[in-house]
């Protein structure tokens, strides 16, 4: 697959041949699905695990007579309507730390680069280089390129210094290394943008 690669300034530089392999494979919903949810597990917390009336050191002899006392029947004392009781239907530790098969997860990227190809919300950028780390001027410059409503940049090793300062006051434009490239934040953002050292790190990626 041939595709124009442009510069910051929306002028050409030339064509990139991106890896069919990669940027072409067909989409599938229940793939991106399992990543998307794979990845959104990972992130959540778990609560601590509170103690419920079979976890708390207290005795489990009766308190109390059953009849002729005076007051209410009870059993033992670790009853959450004591002091010092369990705690009633309370938080569980709970596993959001679920498997999923790397080959999995390789062709869910696959699958999100190569829908946002498809759909023609890719663009590619030769760098990232800015003259001025000032965000009116990559206002200016991004302008002319077409960013969608919410945009992701992905750079190479690094991002470039000068654009990370200028994008960082942009709303709904988010910047981040080819390393940190997932399922999840390529398909929530409208536009995709990959340099060309962005595409070379993704391909040693899936080849390695």
């Amino acid at each position: 697959m041939k595709v124009k690669v442009q510069t910051l300034d929306a002028k050409a530089s030339g064509d990139i041949e991106l890896n069919d392999e990669i940027f072409a494979v067909e989409p599938r919903a229940d793939i991106l699905h399992r990543v998307v949810t794979w990845q959104l597990e990972k992130r959540r917390g778990t609560a601590r695990g509170a103690r419920e009336r079979s976890d708390v050191a207290r005795t489990g002899k009766k308190f109390g007579r059953q009849k002729g006392g005076g007051t209410a029947r009870h059993g033992d004392r670790r009853a959450p309507n004591f002091i010092g009781g369990g705690k009633a239907h309370g938080p569980r530790v709970r596993d959001f730390n679920p498997s999923l098969n790397k080959k999995v997860r390789a062709l869910g990227l696959k699958m999100a680069l190569s829908s946002k190809a498809k759909d023609g919300k890719l663009l590619i950028l030769d760098t990232l280089t800015v003259k001025e780390s000032k965000t009116k001027s990559l206002l200016a410059q991004i302008g002319k390129l077409g960013f969608g409503n919410t945009t992701l940049v992905i750079d190479g090793d690094m991002v470039d210094n000068g654009f990370a300062l200028a994008s960082s006051n942009i709303p709904k434009l988010n910047v981040m290394p080819a390393v940190g490239a997932n399922v999840y934040d390529i398909l929530k953002h409208e536009t995709l943008v990959l340099t060309r050292a962005a595409i070379e790190k993704l391909e040693a990626r899936f080849n390695g």
